[in-house]
C-alpha cells in the first residue's frame, strides 16, 4: 500500500464508513476505493479535494509524506486555530479565483467552522446574510475587533 492509500483506508474505516459507503459518496465503484487503498492505482487529481472533504482532511494531509502522527495533529492545530475565530468580526481575503462579490472588503461574523466551510453573517444593504463559504477558498482572516 502506498501512503495515500493507507491514509485513505485508515480515515474512512476511523469514520466507520465502507468501501462501498465511500465509493457512493465518490461516485467511483468499489473496486475504485479498493484500488485506490491497495496502492495499484491513484484517484485522479480532481478527486483528491472530494476525497479530503469527506474524510475531513487537508489534501495536505493526503498528498503530503508527513508522519501520520504529525499531519494530524497539524490538522488539528489548524482546526483549533480557526475555532478560537467563531463569534469574531473579520474581514476575509479570498483567493483571486475563488473571490466572493459579497463578502469582498466587508466585515463579517464567524458563526461557525462545519468540516471544510465556515459559516459566515454580514450585513449588506441593511439586510443581515448567511453564508457557507469553503475554508479552501480563504487566503487570509484579519481580525478587526475584539468581541466580549
Amino acid at each position: 500500500m502506498n501512503k495515500l492509500g493507507i491514509k485513505i483506508a485508515e480515515k474512512r474505516k476511523n469514520l466507520g464508513m465502507t468501501q462501498i459507503e465511500f465509493a457512493e459518496k465518490m461516485y467511483v465503484t468499489r473496486q475504485t476505493v479498493s484500488r485506490w487503498e491497495a496502492g495499484t492505482a491513484m484517484p485522479d487529481i480532481d478527486k483528491i479535494a472530494e476525497i479530503a472533504e469527506i474524510l475531513g482532511v487537508s489534501c495536505d494531509y493526503l498528498l503530503k509524506d508527513d508522519d501520520n502522527e504529525t499531519a494530524e495533529a497539524k490538522d488539528k492545530g489548524i482546526s483549533r486555530l480557526l475555532e478560537s475565530l467563531t463569534g469574531k468580526t473579520v474581514k476575509l481575503v479570498f483567493y483571486e479565483d475563488e473571490a466572493d462579490i459579497d463578502l469582498f472588503n466587508k466585515p463579517c461574523r464567524i458563526v461557525d467552522f462545519e468540516g471544510n466551510w465556515m459559516k459566515v453573517c454580514a450585513d449588506i444593504k441593511k439586510e443581515t446574510i448567511e453564508k457557507h463559504i469553503p475554508v479552501s477558498s480563504v487566503l487570509s482572516i484579519e481580525v478587526l475587533k475584539e468581541e466580549n
